[in-house]
């Protein structure tokens, strides 16, 4: 209890957590969360909730996040590491950023315009923040319908002679735990794909 009091007032201090992520607060996709285990700090790391509203976690692999209260995350975590420690393991969860919300990025003047196309339930143009993220972006995507390849996403990008330039991003493996080495920011103009998957992909 008073690691978390101390937690809380130093991310307070810091600036960094929300105060609409206090108390009965449920998790939503978009959201970054700081994950904490007492007994090992090299599990300790941020992570963002996925589209699908879990986000993977080593030892437990896909944890449910969204519609659950940072305790209830901390609870679950908890009980599936638990086989791994001699004693309980104590774990900490806070969000330290929130997902932001479709109203608030519109009205902003310095938004500017990504599309998202392919196999996603709402595709289309989307209205983003600077220092927004891929992952970021496949929070408004109302989620990847059953036929979308989720480990063959391709990030397209225009370079300064006109050239298009493609990234490739494997998002099965992220949503199953793999650490994420490539998440680039968006640019104005930016179009992530994600293809159909093939026949026996």
């Amino acid at each position: 209890m008073l690691m978390r009091v101390i937690l809380a007032l130093v991310a307070f201090v810091l600036g960094v957590l929300p105060a609409a992520a206090q108390g009965n607060y449920l998790i939503q996709p978009g959201d970054q969360l700081a994950v904490e285990i007492l007994e090992d700090s090299t599990l300790n790391r941020q992570v963002l909730v996925l589209p699908d509203g879990k986000f993977g976690f080593p030892m437990v692999g896909a944890v449910t996040a969204a519609g659950r209260t940072a305790e209830q995350v901390e609870r679950s975590i908890a009980s599936s590491i638990a086989s791994n420690f001699s004693v309980t393991p104590t774990v900490f969860v806070s969000v330290v950023g929130l997902a932001p919300t479709a109203p608030a990025i519109e009205e902003a003047d310095n938004s500017f315009v990504v599309y998202l196309v392919g196999e996603v339930n709402a595709p289309g143009p989307k209205a983003v923040l600077p220092g927004t993220t891929v992952l970021q972006l496949l929070s408004q995507s109302g989620g990847f319908t059953k036929y979308a390849a989720t480990k063959r996403l391709q990030l397209r990008r225009e370079d300064a002679n006109k050239q298009q330039r493609m990234y490739k991003i494997n998002y099965r493996a992220i949503s199953r735990g793999a650490e994420m080495t490539m998440d680039p920011q968006l640019v104005e103009g930016d179009v992530l794909l994600v293809p159909e998957r093939r026949l026996f992909e």
